[in-house]
């Protein structure tokens, strides 16, 4: 990360702040496919200040995208540009299916509560219907489907999707809605809404990674009826979660070589108190780290473990 990077990380932590926001530490000690954690009472996000989303590779998102899901938190992207070509502000992109904004649109949002309504895609810009809206302010006035689709210049089914939430519209149709109705017919683009999980997706993505590690392995095989994923590019490298004690256990699984272990503890730490989690790590038969207040769980006793509880317990 360049010093004009970390410029943009701190200020992106600024705002947040600003806006109330509990932000984690900043998260450097190895790869990682976001730079900090934030919580407003119910919003959790992970967030990437990437200067270029072109230059995301697909995995990276991915793995954001996985660790999201888990967590139940929402993920973002905070750019300028896309391949050279500048980003517009009050405008929301998507990059392998991750929310991406302005600093400015982000400062918005965060601290004046200024969503944007527009949203960039393959075929242009597009906006949200409220069609619950739409139909009501249609029979206020006594039209028929037929008469607003003739006044809007689109057909009868169109205005029908528009109603019933199944089709999204240009900007040009959404401002010929607003003048045809006098009320205001987008939806608003909420960055912080957790994405609905998608099972399959984790559990593919889960099943390649885990191999790799003996350790992790291990853990996985003990918890194998459990919600619980590996993830390479985090301070931490699996997550489990229990939704009916409401849990989450973030871990770290520790490497005897690691020069950074005791900096990657730090953020794992603070990541914990954002998402709410319980962290834990994972040793190879290695001393706790002293100091921290983190669960320990060394190699031998991994075979004691029946639950995710057991991995705090321990």
């Amino acid at each position: 990360m360049t010093y004009r990077e970390m410029g943009k990380v701190e200020a992106a932590e600024s705002v947040l702040k600003e806006g109330g926001f509990t932000v984690s530490q900043r998260c450097c000690s190895r790869p990682s496919c976001f730079d900090i954690a934030a919580r407003k009472r119910e919003s959790l996000i992970f967030i990437k200040v990437q200067p270029d989303i072109g230059c995301v590779p697909p995995y990276d998102s991915l793995e954001l995208r996985i660790i999201s899901e888990h967590i139940s938190a929402a993920s973002l992207f905070i750019s300028e540009k896309t391949r050279e070509k500048p980003l517009e502000d009050d405008t929301v992109y998507s990059r392998y299916n991750v929310l991406a904004i302005t600093p400015k649109t982000f400062e918005n949002i965060v601290l004046r509560g200024i969503h944007p309504l527009i949203q960039a895609g393959p075929g242009g810009y597009y906006v949200e219907i409220d069609g619950e809206a739409i139909k009501k302010r249609r029979q206020e006035l006594g039209l028929s489907v037929g008469e607003v689709a003739e006044k809007l210049g689109i057909s009868r089914r169109t205005l029908y999707g528009y109603e019933k939430g199944m089709a999204k519209a240009s900007v040009t149709v959404a401002y010929n809605l607003l003048c045809t109705l006098g009320v205001p017919v987008a939806k608003p683009v909420n960055i912080f809404e957790a994405p609905r999980s998608q099972r399959k997706t984790i559990i593919a993505r889960a099943r390649r990674i885990i191999t790799k590690n003996r350790l992790l392995q291990r853990v996985f095989k003990k918890l194998a009826g459990y919600n619980i994923v590996a993830v390479k590019k985090a301070p931490f490298d699996f997550v489990i979660t229990v939704p009916e004690e409401n849990m989450k256990i973030i871990g770290g699984v520790a490497n005897s070589e690691e020069k950074t272990l005791s900096r990657r503890v730090e953020e794992i730490l603070s990541l914990s108190k954002v998402v709410q989690a319980h962290p834990v790590l994972v040793t190879d038969g290695q001393k706790p780290l002293p100091n921290k207040d983190i669960s320990c769980v060394k190699s031998d006793e991994i075979s004691k473990i029946k639950c995710p509880e057991d991995l705090c317990k321990l």
